[in-house]
């Protein structure tokens, strides 16, 4: 009797335990609210003034600040004069894949004068992250940071800095981007350049009409600070660095490094990058820069350099000019970007454990390549009037007319309807008698919005590295919405392989949606898939969410596909992304409801479909 009381008691107290535990949790855990107004507002940059599309009237937007399992709410209001979707960059959503935000890949764009409010779910992040337009070229003006803390009643895996600092490197035109896309796009050729980039906002003070607002950080002798880095550049890889004074790199994409020591970094467009610095050098001030990295054949990049000020508080003769940082890498140094990217290692602590895949059910070889597209009468402004193009195995994405998820959730809907019901032509009599007027043959059909057939290597295989790939067997690509379909837990390794065709070799920044990966090997040349494996690191290898793969090189990453939904994966050159250079994974949902991707929520922004699936007001458009 005795013990079985005491069985009972035991039983009693761990479920007390365990709700406490919940409740303790659910108790640290908090939700924030923000609202997010699109508009037209006029900036002064470079001595003349435009008028573009920001956030809360703020270039850049504002920032976004959470805890380490957090959750979000975004009402976002679009008071612009076309369309706009926002994504939260680095944050996997668990299930949610509604509220990722590409166009046209997990929804269609917020018209003007709507709002849409956005569920973004934090959940192992911790560290820094960015939100941006993820709409055609809008992220040029849309984009802002996102700080992600520690949780209550823990810290970071380093020495607790003084302050904290963020910086946002930016492309700045002069002319109205949109129009500027509308323009490439039509002709078929080469983008506009930039002309000038910004730190916080401002050029500095190497351009016409900047010195004056130049953006200062001002700090005391003496102190630690963590600069949370933010490329939000359009198309430009960045050395980044501030006159004579190393940094130490501790974090990336919402994870922890090893810590390095360095004079500077080298950040992709969509990375970030946790860095501390210390003020102990004489008082004075000492020029912060950004200055192109750039490695392609072409002179298709704007070489200017944007700078700030690290500036020291206290009593001392200020310069007429700041300390220049002269031992800058030169703007096509692969050997010093490379090195700096390879030394990334993840901190691999108790605290930060890492957990590779290692037995890889998924294998994809992906060759990236810029493409040609034939024009009628040879009449773009590619070369030999073709339009240019990019694209992944061969294959340039074109967006659909649906959005892929919505394509994906219907035609499952449906489907399991069919299957276990039989009703659907009831399910059209019952919309109809309630007064919603759609298509049916659209449900049915949804598969059609794409192809679930990605191939998972190239069709063809030939020296990808060569300075003779200029004929048409190479150059051609093949326009289509194909997408990767995995199963759940599908454990993936993906080589990204470079290449040189049309002589156009460069680095190109590749990120995935809905998940952080293992960078596990990197190399020059062609892939050995013999060889090269052997040196893979498996031990503390970095975990990102958008890797650089090097200029006629390849790189592997590994991660386990378990966050259900419909995930984007593009080159975040945007450049090369309006030229095809991405593709999607369908992942399926498990077997139980904790491993299966969301309903929608009540309201999804219409496409430009005749049919209820823009309906606000669908008994079908309801979160389960």
């Amino acid at each position: 009797m005795k013990l079985m009381n005491m069985g009972l008691f035991l039983h009693v107290a761990r479920f007390v335990v365990c709700c406490g535990m919940m409740l303790h949790c659910a108790a640290e855990s908090e939700v924030h609210y923000y609202e997010f107004h699109l508009t037209e507002s006029n900036f002064t940059r470079l001595c003349s003034t435009k008028t573009m599309l920001t956030v809360n009237g703020s270039f850049p937007g504002p920032v976004i600040r959470v805890r380490k399992g957090d959750t979000i709410y975004i009402n976002i209001h679009n008071q612009g004069s076309y369309g706009v979707t926002i994504h939260w960059h680095g944050v996997k959503n668990p299930r949610n894949p509604w509220s990722d935000g590409p166009e046209y890949i997990t929804q269609c764009p917020i018209p003007p004068g709507t709002n849409f409010t956005q569920e973004v779910i934090f959940t192992t992040e911790e560290g820094t992250l960015w939100w941006h337009a993820h709409s055609d070229w809008t992220r040029a003006t849309v984009h802002g940071a996102i700080v992600v803390l520690p949780a209550h009643g823990t810290t970071y895996p380093f020495p607790q800095p003084d302050a904290e600092e963020i910086i946002v490197l930016a492309s700045w035109y002069k002319h109205d981007v949109m129009e500027l896309m509308r323009e490439t796009l039509s002709r078929g050729g080469t983008a506009n350049l930039s002309d000038a980039f910004t730190i916080n906002g401002q050029p500095g003070d190497l351009y016409p009409c900047s010195k004056e607002t130049t953006y200062r950080l001002m700090v005391d002798y003496g102190k630690t600070y963590l600069l949370r880095i933010v490329n939000a550049a359009q198309n430009q890889d960045f050395f980044f660095m501030i006159a004579e004074h190393n940094v130490t790199v501790v974090g990336g994409d919402a994870s922890y490094f090893k810590p390095l020591a360095t004079p500077y970094i080298m950040i992709t467009p969509g990375q970030t990058m946790d860095v501390l610095v210390t003020a102990d050098q004489p008082l004075g001030e000492y020029y912060i820069v950004a200055t192109p990295y750039f490695d392609g054949g072409a002179d298709d990049y704007d070489h200017s350099t944007a700078t700030a000020i690290f500036e020291y508080r206290g009593n001392y003769t200020h310069p007429s000019t700041p300390s220049f940082p002269y031992h800058i890498p030169a703007y096509n140094d692969t050997v010093v970007a490379s090195l700096f990217t390879s030394q990334i290692r993840s901190l691999a602590s108790p605290e930060h454990p890492v957990d590779v895949p290692l037995d890889v059910t998924t294998r994809m070889y992906l060759v990236v390549t810029m493409n040609l597209l034939p024009c009628p009468n040879d009449s773009c402004a590619g070369p030999d009037g073709y339009r240019i193009a990019a694209g992944l195995n061969n294959k340039t994405f074109e967006n659909p007319g649906v959005d892929i998820l919505r394509a994906y959730y219907w035609y499952i809907f449906c489907s399991y309807i069919e299957f276990f019901f039989c009703i659907c032509t009831s399910l059209y009599e019952l919309a109809f008698a309630n007064g919603l007027s759609f298509s049916f043959s659209c449900i049915r059909n949804m598969s059609g919005f794409y192809d679930p057939n990605f191939p998972d290597q190239p069709l063809h295989y030939f020296n990808f590295t060569s300075d003779d790939l200029l004929s048409n067997n190479v150059t051609i690509s093949d326009p289509g919405t194909r997408v990767k379909v995995l199963n759940y837990n599908d454990t993936v390794e993906i080589v990204f392989q470079g290449t040189n065709v049309m002589n156009s070799a460069e680095n190109h920044p590749i990120h995935l949606h809905g998940y952080k990966f293992y960078v596990v090997g990197r190399g020059q040349g062609i892939f050995n898939n013999e060889t090269d494996p052997k040196n893979y690191n498996l031990y503390d290898p970095p975990e990102l969410n958008t890797i650089p793969i090097p200029k006629d090189g390849w790189a592997t990453i590994r991660f386990k596909a378990s966050n259900p939904g419909v995930w984007f994966m593009h080159c975040h050159f945007d450049r090369h992304m309006s030229w095809g250079m991405e593709t999607a994974f369908i992942v399926k949902s498990g077997g139980t409801p904790e491993t299966s991707m969301k309903g929608p929520p009540a309201y999804m922004p219409p496409c430009d479909l005749e049919s209820f699936l823009g309906s606000k007001d669908s008994m079908l458009l309801k979160r389960g």
